[in-house]
């Protein structure tokens, strides 16, 4: 099945997209979708009770952004700016950044320095750090890795970007980008859902580059995902095979889940790395709901919105919420599909 990544393009008013997040969490906006006549109707992410009850089970990534953006100086006194996504061997990452040259030296605060020692197959640069407890320097002097365009449109981060760029149910420590669905969601939300018999349950994927690794194939089709780290328990299983209807939260959970999803309509448990790239055409196997923000054309999380959606009918639905003046990406307004 061909499908042409100029179908997945589209122009939006660029001043829509979110720099800040809602205050509160629930505060958002949200688009409610119906899967079969493609109807919406525009609400508040508070209102999410009203769509749910018992017999729904909302599943979570729990999943914890660490602090991997890294600012320094080059030996010739110039910024160096990366994003550590891996850890290859004790002091080693692979990291994604721009203008480096292999054997270069750079200096970060704290007495922390690296030397690079050239790219890997995927594009990333190998950084080497002085010291092996990179995790633990990053916890201390590290910075959110918010998304290129929130920093441009920021003019930077503050000490604040890590809590709010975490959902509040974040446990696992292991993301390099949030699983920006969740981030809508407060304690007392949930405790609403609860109280209407909504049931929650959680698993884990380590959001990685995968993710937001832009399509360059002009035949989206071709485009392949790189791996990213998932768990999910015997308990949590339980609780999602006992619904009637799974309501994922995010793109994340819904690759976990259908990555899972056993042919005779199970759900495997355990742990494991998926690469599984969801696009139209896709036969979703576990997941009937989807709770999504508003993606960058041409992306991979556009593509499984738009399997479980249908295209036309994803793509109509965008136009509105621009002309509704939705904020859209990581930090805007959210979308439910039911």
């Amino acid at each position: 099945m061909i499908l042409p990544l100029a179908d997945y393009d589209f122009e939006f008013p660029e001043e829509l997209i979110a720099s800040v997040p809602a205050e509160p969490r629930d505060s958002s906006r949200l688009m409610v979708v119906n899967r079969r006549s493609g109807a919406w109707e525009h609400k508040i992410f508070r209102n999410l009770p009203e769509f749910l009850g018992p017999g729904d089970c909302l599943v979570l990534n729990k999943t914890k952004v660490f602090a991997c953006r890294l600012s320094g100086k080059k030996s010739t006194g110039g910024k160096a700016e990366l994003l550590l996504v891996k850890e290859l061997e004790p002091g080693l990452w692979a990291a994604l950044a721009s203008g480096f040259k292999k054997g270069g030296a750079l200096t970060f605060a704290g007495g922390m320095n690296a030397t690079v020692e050239g790219l890997n197959e995927d594009g990333e640069y190998l950084v080497r750090f002085s010291s092996t407890d990179v995790m633990g320097y990053l916890e201390q002097n590290g910075l959110a890795p918010l998304p290129p365009y929130i920093l441009k449109k920021k003019g930077g981060s503050d000490e604040n970007d890590l809590q709010r760029y975490q959902t509040v149910y974040a446990r696992e420590k292991g993301s390099i980008a949030a699983p920006t669905a969740g981030l809508h969601f407060t304690h007392d939300l949930l405790d609403r859902l609860k109280d209407r018999g909504v049931g929650i349950a959680e698993l884990t994927l380590h959001v990685g580059r995968g993710t937001f690794r832009p399509i360059d194939a002009e035949d989206a089709a071709e485009h392949e995902m790189l791996p990213e780290w998932y768990r999910l328990s015997e308990d949590q299983a339980e609780l999602i095979k006992n619904a009637k209807r799974v309501v994922s939260v995010g793109t994340t959970s819904t690759r976990t889940l259908e990555t899972l999803a056993a042919k005779n309509g199970g759900l495997e448990t355990g742990e494991g790395w998926t690469e599984l790239y969801i696009r139209p055409g896709h036969v979703f196997k576990a997941v009937g709901g989807l709770i999504t923000n508003f993606h960058l054309p041409k992306s991979t999380p556009l593509l499984l919105a738009s399997a479980f959606l249908g295209r036309e009918t994803l793509l109509s639905a965008y136009r509105e919420a621009f002309a509704r003046r939705y904020r859209l990406y990581s930090y805007g307004d959210a979308m439910l599909i039911l």
